[in-house]
């Protein structure tokens, strides 16, 4: 017996950024397979530079840490009904976050990144012509929620993203464009991977989760799917926790 959900995004056009791997690749590669329209970004010069499986996607390069190469993207978009703000990192450029140099460039682009994104693109989204509307959806993180001492400006940036979809939210509701935004919680991705290696850190990390193991990508990205349905077009600026009920404790 199976209990699956599908999905039918025929006609749509979904921007992904950081599509190339992790949760923004099993995201874009499910609108793909659903028939969307599917654009990734990434930081290297061409798709072939990636070892992951592109096919059927365009893609283009996006420097989220040069606002005048976010604003050039955005404005080459003509129309979008999907955004998903995945792209991201902790230690940006191997900083210390607990130092106000590392603090500022982390929240640069996990915050300041996104939202200039998203302004860029609001002309994009309101063309929209969907049922239920244009979506945006933010990736925020449990780091928002809860203390995470390593990185300090990964989790204010993460809760900033919480308020920017709540006040987007509220701010484009007359334009039928909704915004939200999920929070993972430790997903097998790319990103997590180091912390694998050292039980020090994934010990502890594990044993807060009562589901008892790490989520996958598979578990997250049919929510951001499931947001930009029109099925989902009474839902706005809410927050989508993905974690094994490590917040309930």
């Amino acid at each position: 017996m199976t209990a699956r959900v599908t999905f039918d995004f025929t006609g749509t056009s979904v921007l992904i950024t950081g599509g190339t791997s992790g949760i923004g690749h099993g995201t874009a590669t499910l609108f793909r397979d659903a028939g969307a329209e599917v654009t990734i970004t990434g930081t290297k010069a061409a798709a072939d530079e990636y070892d992951t499986d592109l096919t059927g996607m365009t893609y283009r390069r996006l420097r989220l840490d040069d606002p005048a190469a976010v604003d050039e993207f955005a404005a080459t978009v003509p129309r979008l009904d999907v955004l998903v703000n995945n792209a991201g990192a902790n230690f940006p450029g191997g900083l210390d976050e607990s130092k106000p140099d590392g603090f500022e460039a982390s929240v640069a682009l996990n915050l300041t990144a996104p939202y200039r994104l998203t302004v860029g693109l609001h002309s994009a989204l309101r063309a929209s012509t969907n049922a239920g509307g244009a979506s945006v959806v933010n990736l925020s993180s449990m780091s928002a929620l809860r203390a995470v001492t390593m990185v300090p400006g990964y989790g204010s940036a993460k809760a900033g993203i919480i308020s920017m979809t709540r006040n987007l939210a509220v701010k484009w509701s007359q334009d039928n464009i909704r915004v939200n935004a999920i929070a993972p919680g430790a997903i097998e991705t790319p990103m997590t991977k180091p912390m694998m290696s050292f039980p020090e850190i994934r010990d502890p990390e594990l044993a807060h989760i009562p589901i008892g193991r790490f989520g996958l990508v598979g578990e997250v990205a049919p929510t951001i799917a499931f947001l930009c349905t029109e099925q989902s077009s009474y839902t706005s600026g809410a927050l989508f926790v993905i974690d094994g009920a490590s917040d309930c404790y």
